[in-house]
């Protein structure tokens, strides 16, 4: 299947990695980033949470992608899970001292929160401040406990201009499957349903999903991180081909 150029909300998958059962979808020669880069426009890098990379990993990746090809970044697991957003300033300095080697193609940095934390508004006020010190441009934050869904909350969000993520399945309230927060970007995190990374998405789903998208709207990703039996990358063409055909 050939995908002709897009311009419209970006769709990807949880890492680069060319199934390969999908693998004559994507064009030759090439590594998989720079075949996976000529069909998607975006992708989400979610090593970052296990491990550091090298300012010159993070270079190599964005000299390898079109100048449109955006990465999302997944923040380091020290800060969010070790720490629990409590004093990461200079864990968050070391994160973004490597990631920005990404330059203009560094898109939104991904906040998940592990689920048994729950909503402190002293951390949370302290995290936003460093942060946005540090990183004025897009970031997104996916809580997973039921104290961070309430209306304080997502005023914080917005006042630090800071999206909340919709996640499928919705952990923690009802209303994470919704996007909340800043207004200014909707992320769609998509891990399948029922058996969370392991089930497919119907088309039934996806045409639903690509509905919404047929008017113009604000900044839009949608991620997909079903991976475990490469149904992300499936899902992820098929979404772009059903998004296409709504073009004018």
């Amino acid at each position: 299947m050939k995908l002709t150029p897009y311009i419209g909300p970006r769709i990807g998958t949880a890492g680069w990695t060319l199934p390969r059962q999908h693998a004559h979808a994507f064009p030759e020669p090439g590594s998989h980033l720079v075949r996976y880069a000529q069909v998607f426009n975006c992708v989400e890098i979610n090593s970052s949470f296990h491990r550091p990379h090298m300012r010159k990993t993070w270079e190599r990746w964005a000299a390898t992608t079109p100048a449109d090809f955006r990465f999302a970044v997944k923040v380091p697991k020290t800060i969010t899970h070790a720490a629990k957003l409590g004093n990461t300033g200079a864990l968050l300095q070391t994160f973004l001292d490597q990631a920005t080697g990404l330059g203009e193609k560094l898109g939104p940095l991904l906040i998940q929160l592990p689920p048994s934390l729950t909503f402190d508004e002293g951390i949370a006020h302290e995290f936003f401040t460093t942060l946005r010190e540090l990183h004025t441009s897009s970031a997104v934050l996916e809580p997973r406990h039921a104290t961070w869904f309430t209306p304080a909350v997502d005023r914080l969000l917005r006042d630090f201009e800071i999206a909340r993520v919709a996640a499928d399945p919705a952990k923690g309230s009802s209303l994470a499957g919704q996007p909340g927060g800043w207004r200014g970007l909707r992320y769609f995190r998509l891990h399948g349903a029922p058996r969370t990374y392991y089930s497919e998405y119907t088309d039934a789903f996806l045409a639903d999903l690509a509905a919404t998208f047929e008017k113009p709207t604000t900044d839009t990703w949608v991620i997909f991180d079903n991976t475990a039996l490469s149904h992300a990358t499936a899902n992820a063409l098929r979404l772009t081909e059903l998004t296409q055909t709504k073009q004018p």
